[in-house]
């Protein structure tokens, strides 16, 4: 089993090297993994689970002071699932593996998406933190329920573009799957590029990626999808995420990054914001 995994594009972290430690155990999960699939949900899982990332627990709050998670998985049988704007449900990634393995659908969304999960023993929770909250808080967000004000107060204020996620190779058997928090002060139901097949993440015989950054402008640009399509025309790992976060900066002039993986397991990585930490599991 080849893996890698990403805990988000964007600003320098607060203590890097303890958000470094918690990618390499991420990391060295798929030990235990028997199939890819199985090594990008133990990996993500971690990640949801620690509020140094922005997925799960300590994600990012939208206007109306909720945590709401998305996550998308596929594989190189073209099997995609997703889950969407979910209300405090921390392990995003392991709803979209029920959507896959337990429905005919691609996506399931809000509160029903957590109904879904419910029913499989995945619960939900308060996932702001006191960092988290003291943020929000700081932020100043409109007491009035007036939809115009909130927009221009969410124009003023949306920021932010981390996220995680992971892609492992098995003899030939390719796994992707990103999750995320969304982006800070994004309208209450927002969702971005992570659950949307191609943008957050992709993956096909060739090989899988998975992106973080602007989310917006992932989407307008299927950043995944266009990294795996130049591992299908022949560019190597590292050459495929290059290229496409060049082609990414050129188009939009927003920041994000990728993570790459070949079916020979060779890795690629890059990004054009100002950090985005990896680890391999070699």
């Amino acid at each position: 089993m080849q893996l890698i995994v990403h805990g988000g594009a964007g600003d320098e972290p607060d203590e890097p090297g303890k958000r470094q430690a918690v990618l390499d155990e991420a990391a060295a999960s798929d030990a235990e993994a028997a199939t890819p699939v199985e090594a990008v949900v133990s990996a993500v899982g971690i990640l949801e689970s620690n509020p140094r990332f922005n997925a799960g627990v300590g994600g990012a709050i939208q206007s109306d002071g909720i945590v709401r998670t998305d996550a998308g998985m596929m594989t190189d049988e073209r099997e995609v699932s997703a889950a969407c704007s979910m209300p405090g449900v921390r392990h995003a990634v392991s709803v979209a593996r029920r959507v896959m393995t337990e429905t005919p659908h691609v996506l399931l969304a809000g509160k029903h998406a957590v109904s879904f999960a419910e029913e499989f023993g995945i619960g939900s929770e308060n996932l702001t933190t006191e960092r988290t909250r003291e943020r929000f808080a700081e932020a100043e967000p409109p007491e009035s329920a007036d939809v115009r004000e909130r927009i221009e107060w969410v124009r003023e204020h949306f920021s932010g573009a981390d996220t995680v996620g992971a892609v492992a190779v098995d003899e030939g058997r390719v796994a992707a799957a990103t999750s995320t928090g969304g982006r800070w002060f994004a309208l209450a139901g927002r969702v971005g590029d992570v659950p949307q097949v191609g943008c957050g993440f992709y993956a096909s015989p060739a090989g899988g990626a998975s992106a973080t950054g602007a989310g917006e402008d992932i989407a307008r640009t299927t950043l995944a999808r266009e990294a795996v399509r130049r591992l299908e025309a022949g560019e190597n790992p590292r050459e495929a995420a290059a290229n496409v976060i060049g082609e990414f900066e050129e188009l939009t002039d927003s920041t994000a990054g990728i993570i790459v993986l070949d079916d020979e397991g060779r890795t690629g990585s890059a990004y054009n914001s100002a950090a985005m930490q990896t680890a391999t599991d070699t």
